[in-house]
């Protein structure tokens, strides 16, 4: 029985946590406020919180206050290395993607398929702001294309931030383009051909295979580490065997094993690709979004040849919709800013000063600090999800950056099956198939973490888990 009055307060407290209005993840307020909302001293809530903490229920974290913990459930096992065919196949059966997307604008369909994150973690009033400030400070720009290589201010603050990658590089050697998508598809038409060999990892992300795929290239799957990344081991097998003339891969929170490359790994794997003569082609989307220490050094910070074409965006860091990247194209920069002209002119003239005005100002910085700790606790809490309610043996991928996770299933469970029915429930998932060029991973499905937690996505998992679950 509570009978001191701290204890009352913490027993309220609890209560409230148990009935949901206060959520895992969620900051209690400040001990003011709640003083005020106890009618108490703020002695007596800072006892009561000291309770609580004690109780496991509350955790304090260095000067931002107190928060709901996340209630311990036993952590997955992660899947173990990818086994693909390691032989060249043309892509197909990537039609399912364009399905998959298209949920993506629909708003009474819970979003775990496509990775795009919820507009409650993107900063869209700053970003607003710097829209306007550059409509009315661009002046006569904006009625002109920032031809290639692009808005000489956004490519000074991106030579900036690619400091904190390992890369010291001038804004002149940074061509602006249409989100990274566009720089991988520029990458890849700029040192290969219809026809050749391309080393991706395996499971790789689906839009990296539609533009082999439309290229009418050929994709050659290497075996990966869900933590680690790619294995250089099996890279080099593969390159002795095959005639390979492009290699991409993402060494910093990869799309969707959420994998990081060691720094030992990357330096081996630049020289390897470097001493083939062979171009690397880094896919670095995610590289801002690491969950804590310092930001990953990319793998074009190992390059001392030219040989490293580096691709990013904002997209998933700032907006989607701003269609804004950048690439660092080394050797080939003369190339690409040449096909960047004749495939789309120019990236948006307004988006490229905003972005240039949001990083000058320290925005992007800001934000990163938010959105870093947001991810990292939407993976937490739906990874206890899914250990919860999914079927016993299901395993999860423990990425330390971006905000998808991989799991997968027992055998039995059919993934693209169960992403059919799922989407009968208004619910969106990602099949394994379309994360490889050989329809490999039938039991495996990637779920976007980028969504707001509450009792509409805890119900579209638990959804989702009780139909793997009757499968088995």
């Amino acid at each position: 029985m509570a009978n001191k009055l701290y204890e009352r307060v913490a027993k309220q407290l609890a209560g409230q946590i148990d009935e949901g209005l206060y959520r895992p993840g969620d900051r209690l307020p400040g001990v003011r406020r709640l003083a005020r909302q106890f009618e108490v001293s703020i002695s007596t809530i800072v006892q009561a919180q000291r309770l609580l903490e004690d109780d496991g229920l509350i955790e304090a974290r260095p000067r931002s206050g107190y928060y709901v913990r996340v209630p311990f459930w036993p952590q997955p096992e992660p899947p173990g290395i990818s086994r693909p065919t390691v032989r060249p196949v043309p892509v197909t059966g990537q039609e399912l993607v364009l399905r998959l997307v298209q949920t993506a604008n629909e708003p009474d369909c819970v979003q775990l398929g496509a990775a795009v994150p919820s507009p409650e973690f993107l900063p869209a009033r700053p970003i607003q702001r710097a829209l306007s400030a550059a409509a009315r400070a661009g002046g006569d720009r904006l009625a002109t294309y920032q031809f290639p290589p692009g808005s000489p201010e956004l490519r000074r603050q991106i030579a900036r931030r690619m400091l904190e990658a390992g890369c010291r590089v001038s804004p002149d050697d940074i061509v602006i383009t249409s989100g990274c998508q566009e720089a991988l598809i520029l990458a890849l038409r700029a040192v290969a051909k219809k026809g050749d060999v391309v080393a991706i990892e395996s499971p790789s992300f689906y839009g990296l295979l539609q533009a082999i795929e439309s290229l009418g290239m050929r994709a050659l799957e290497i075996p990966t580490d869900p933590a680690t990344g790619i294995s250089v081991e099996a890279l080099e097998l593969a390159l002795d065997k095959w005639p390979v003339k492009a290699c991409v891969l993402t060494a910093n929170f990869s799309n969707p094993l959420g994998s990081i490359m060691p720094p030992d790994k990357k330096q081996a794997l630049v020289a390897l690709l470097a001493s083939h003569e062979i171009p690397l082609i880094e896919d670095d989307i995610y590289g801002d979004l690491g969950f804590e220490g310092e930001r990953p050094q990319a793998l074009r910070a190992y390059d001392e040849t030219g040989g490293v074409i580096y691709c990013a965006s904002f997209s998933k860091t700032l907006s989607p919709g701003l269609r804004v990247g950048w690439m660092l194209p080394g050797r080939w920069q003369e190339q690409i800013e040449y096909l960047k002209y004749v495939t789309s002119l120019a990236a948006p003239t307004l988006s490229q000063l905003a972005v240039a005005d949001f990083l000058h100002h320290g925005g992007y910085d800001r934000h990163l600090r938010q959105v870093r700790s947001a991810y990292a606790r939407q993976v937490t809490l739906m990874t206890r999800a899914v250990s919860k309610y999914f079927p016993e043996g299901t395993r999860v991928t423990q990425p330390r950056g971006g905000f998808v996770i991989w799991v997968e299933l027992p055998k039995a469970v059919d993934a693209l099956s169960l992403c059919q029915q799922a989407l009968e429930q208004r619910i969106s998932i990602a099949p394994g198939t379309i994360f490889s060029a050989s329809g490999k991973y039938r039991n495996c499905i990637r779920l976007n973490c980028a969504q707001p937690w509450n009792d509409v996505l805890d119900r579209a998992l638990m959804t989702v888990g009780r139909m793997a679950d009757a499968m088995r």
